[in-house]
């Protein structure tokens, strides 16, 4: 049976820290918190846990959890309370259970080298405290859950020294299980005294005091003088078991501090982390009826009996109350009340604690039996509880042994053997002082009461059944306090089967969970029930007067509208503050409708939200707009009043502003930028132009015309030179020779009467016989001739230009020249004898005859290419170019395609 609770704390401002540490440490503790939270469950069910005939995991301590919530809802911390563990478990299981899970896990989980450092064996067999459960689980089970365990204590803050004290203890008590007494005359010895060597080690104690502790006590007379009796074999048992389970459950409380410590909230401040809840989780066992019921059942079922009555009046009484505070006429239900069984256990001085406390504390011998035959004196007429001597006919129990309590879930027989010694709890003062004093610090820190002497007086303790009356006490008031809901986990079988359903088990636990008094307690009145303002904020879509907001004077009249509206005033009633449905059929029509109008309202909501986004984001843009029209307009008015700026004194300048850099202009005027250069370049051009003589202007539209056609396909083709054109004319250039050529150069002009020489120069040309010879070319604006230098400039060949269709050249050093003509015999010279030698004149013969062409208005097609097609006397041949290290003139050759010029290079 769990149950969860929280309370309710008054409200409280918060701050949230703006420090980014600040925030990281908060966050990496809620991980933590968290972590720890899931992790120390492993570690109890590891330490509190066992297999039983009912329940492989079954839980033989309860747990009552505070979980700290901050105001986001993670786990800021959380503090742990056990309740009774079963330590009578330690000494002895029933048939087919087993001891605690831990015992196992570290037989069967540890390294063989640990295990040899715990003077221990893999076979839980082999120790008298786990012989019973030996062959009850996996031997892998046990060693996952070990390493398991491990991994958990070590994210809980469990250093490797606490865990191997921890080991130690552990393998200390499955040690003591196995150690015998015999009799030495009229005190005990042990069987093997190579234990105690172990137990020492073990315990980290002096071996001399580990033995005296085992085998004798000491008293303190009067006057301060000491006594040390010796046990016999039977008491040296009883106190070796003693000491078993006393370390066992100190362990198990240090183990459970140490979690609290880990999980504590610690400086929490509502002013800085926000409004806290705390939620309080129970998880205690559950009723039990065994075949043997001892005094571990007996409080178990005593504690189930307290929850039993909580859960009476905080559900049955509240229903009711409820009906009562709202004004509804309400039908008295009777139900199972506990509350005599809670008084026959734990009545002051009529008590079944009481008489046992008395029988404890009572002078000279007191046996189970004699408390039985007190509780038949004392109890016999209640109507609760029952004896063999008080029923003699009843033979399901026996004579001074058993007593039977009626509880609320069931008769349970009780056996009263050992009802005595497990409440007294006897533990002598002489393990706590060795153990105090024990060099292992958890061992140390475990005995805090072993510091005082062994001639203080101290106060004596109380008995194991009053504390645990005094923490059922504590929890009831704890949960009464809190907002309860329950748990309830119905076993449905007893052979832990998942197929198989025990219709009659199931029935006797829903009956004495209480859940028929709860659902006849609903079923006679109403099943549904819920504030007005909450039952409206929930169902006025399904009313026209009330929805979006109802306009009556409360908010009951609104409620009873809409419930007029719908035809349901026969099933309702109307409290004070509260609105009653009798029968689930009227909440599922109103859930229903309520399911097909969300839908709409849902599409309005979202109508209205995206109309909402669409109109900021539209005066988003058109802010965003605005500020990028004035940006760039200012981006415009800077790149204009820079480039003012920049060029404002261009006309000054010698290059008339060749050398200003133009600003980078923004993306919206780069194509303004791309004209106003173009723009520039071409009044940059005209002002140059301005300055240049007319007689060198023909020159100039030949370098344009040049540059046109060449420019980026021959690298250097003369345009830094002065273009003289008639070369053969000169002097310098001809020398010997002018006079001859102004001689024919007159001749032709009389004959022809062209108007001007457009170029001459000295050629190497080459013919259809792959013959080459020294010739000179003359271009007219009329003609193309090739004449013979060594005949006095004789014309052996004239070429109208109206006839050249193109021109091709080298893309290389190469004064190489093809004139393509109409009649598919092409003239093919280099140009030669220049005057420097190095002179480049390839460029200005192309530019003259591009320029006049463009004066005639004719068109003129120039390749550039160092693979030439041409054309002689109707035959295709290929003319290529290589470079001749050594010559010292250019000269054709014959080719396998067609004709080589061999270039004079390095």
């Amino acid at each position: 049976m769990a149950e969860l609770e929280g309370p309710e704390f008054g409200k409280a401002d918060f701050v949230l820290l703006d420090e980014v540490t600040m925030e990281q440490f908060l966050e990496n503790l809620r991980r933590r918190v968290k972590n720890v939270l899931l992790k120390s469950n492993c570690v109890l069910e590891a330490f509190g846990n066992a297999k039983t005939n009912r329940n492989d995991n079954s839980s033989r301590f309860g747990k009552y959890m505070d979980i700290n919530f901050d105001f986001k809802g993670d786990p800021t911390g959380g503090h742990i309370h056990n309740y009774l563990l079963e330590k009578s478990r330690i000494l002895q299981q029933q048939p087919g259970e087993r001891n605690f899970h831990a015992f196992y896990q570290v037989n069967r989980g540890t390294g063989r080298a640990l295990l040899a450092s715990l003077h221990l064996c893999r076979d839980p067999g082999a120790y008298r405290y786990t012989r019973e459960g030996a062959q009850g689980s996996a031997c892998g089970d046990d060693a996952d859950g070990y390493r398991a365990v491990e991994e958990a204590m070590a994210v809980i803050g469990f250093s490797p020294e606490e865990m191997g004290s921890v080991r130690r203890i552990l393998a200390t008590i499955l040690h003591l299980g196995n150690v015998g007494f015999v009799a030495e005359g009229e005190t005990a010895a042990m069987e093997d005294a190579a234990q105690l060597s172990a137990l020492a080690e073990l315990t980290a104690t002096a071996p001399g005091s580990l033995r005296q502790a085992l085998l004798s006590r000491t008293v303190a007379a009067g006057g301060g003088e000491l006594i040390e009796k010796g046990h016999s074999p039977k008491e040296a048992a009883y106190a070796r078991d003693a000491c078993a389970k006393a370390i066992y459950e100190r362990l198990f409380c240090w183990i459970v501090g140490r979690i609290n410590a880990s999980i504590a909230a610690h400086d929490y401040d509502v002013r800085l982390h926000g409004k806290s809840t705390v939620i309080g989780v129970l998880d205690i066992y559950g009723f039990e009826i065994f075949d043997t019921n001892s005094f571990e059942q007996f409080c178990i079922n005593y504690c189930n009996e307290k929850l039993q009555q909580l859960f009476i009046e905080l559900i049955l009484r509240q229903e009711q109350a409820e009906y009562q505070r709202e004004g509804i006429a309400w039908q008295s239900i009777e139900y199972f009340s506990n509350e005599p069984i809670v008084e026959l256990v734990e009545q002051p001085h009529r008590g079944i604690l009481a008489l046992l406390d008395e029988a404890c504390l009572a002078a000279g011998t007191v046996t189970d039996s004699l408390f039985l035959a007190s509780m038949d004196a004392r109890l016999g007429r209640h109507p609760h509880y029952t004896s063999r001597k008080l029923c003699p006919t009843d033979k399901t129990m026996e004579f001074n042994r058993d007593f039977r309590i009626k509880h609320y879930a069931g008769d349970v027989t009780y056996s009263v053997e050992g009802f005595l010694d497990k409440n007294k709890d006897t533990l002598f003062q002489d393990f706590k002082r060795l153990f105090y004093n024990s060099a292992d610090p958890v061992l140390h820190a475990m005995w805090p009461d072993g510091e005082q002497s062994i001639t203080e007086v101290t106060k004596r303790p109380l008995t194991t059944g009053t504390l645990f009356k005094n923490s059922m006490v504590a929890l009831v008031e704890n949960l009464a306090s809190k907002e309860p809901y329950y748990v309830r986990c119905i076993k449905p079988n007893d052979q832990k089967s998942p197929t198989l359903f025990d219709e009659e088990r199931c029935r006797h636990q829903v009956s004495y969970l209480g859940l028929l008094e709860n659902v006849r307690v609903r079923r006679a009145g109403f099943a549904y029930r819920q504030p007005y303002h909450r039952f409206l904020l929930r169902y006025k879509m399904t009313c026209e007067y009330t929805w979006p907001n109802h306009l009556m004077a409360t908010d009951r009249e609104a409620t009873q509208a809409l419930l007029e509206q719908h035809g349901f005033q026969d099933d309702v009633a109307y409290g004070h503050t509260k609105v009653f449905i009798r029968t689930p059929r009227t909440l599922f029509c109103l859930e229903q409708e309520r399911a097909q109008l969300i839908p709409i309202i849902v599409l309005l909501l979202q109508k209205a939200w995206r109309g909402a986004l669409a109109r900021r984001r539209c005066r988003y843009l058109r802010a965003a707009y605005t500020i990028m029209a004035y940006y760039k307009r200012h981006k415009v008015k800077t790149y204009l009043w820079e480039l003012l700026r920049r060029f404002q004194a261009v006309r000054t300048l010698p290059d008339f502003g060749k050398s200003v850099v133009w600003p980078e202009p923004p993306a919206v005027l780069a194509r303004f930028q791309d004209a106003s250069q173009c723009l520039f370049r071409r009044w940059r051009a005209r002002q140059i132009v301005k300055n240049i003589p007319p007689s060198e202007m023909g020159q100039i539209r030949a370098k344009v015309a040049a540059m046109e056609a060449l420019e980026g396909l021959r690298k250097d083709w003369g345009c830094q030179r002065s273009w003289a054109r008639d070369y053969l004319s000169s002097p310098s250039e001809n020398p010997g020779q002018a006079l001859p050529f102004a001689r024919c150069l007159q001749t032709l002009k009389d004959k022809v009467h062209f108007g001007s020489v457009l170029f001459s120069c000295h050629v190497r040309k080459i013919n259809h016989f792959s013959k080459s010879r020294d010739r000179a070319i003359l271009v007219t604006d009329q003609h193309l001739y090739k004449l013979n230098p060594r005949k006095q400039y004789r014309v052996m060949r004239a070429l109208p230009l109206s006839t050249v269709t193109g021109l091709s050249v080298t893309s290389c050093q190469a004064q190489l020249v093809v004139f393509h003509t109409q009649s598919q015999d092409d003239l093919a010279v280099c140009l030669h004898k220049m005057q420097p030698a190095e002179d480049n004149r390839v460029g200005e013969l192309v530019g003259v005859l591009l320029e006049h062409c463009r004066a005639t208005k004719r068109e003129l097609q120039v390749r550039v290419s160092d693979c030439i097609q041409l054309s002689l006397r109707g035959r295709r041949r290929l003319l290529t170019v290589e470079t001749r290290p050594g010559a010292v003139t250019p000269d054709f050759g014959k080719s396998r395609d067609g004709f080589v010029l061999y270039w004079p290079g390095r």
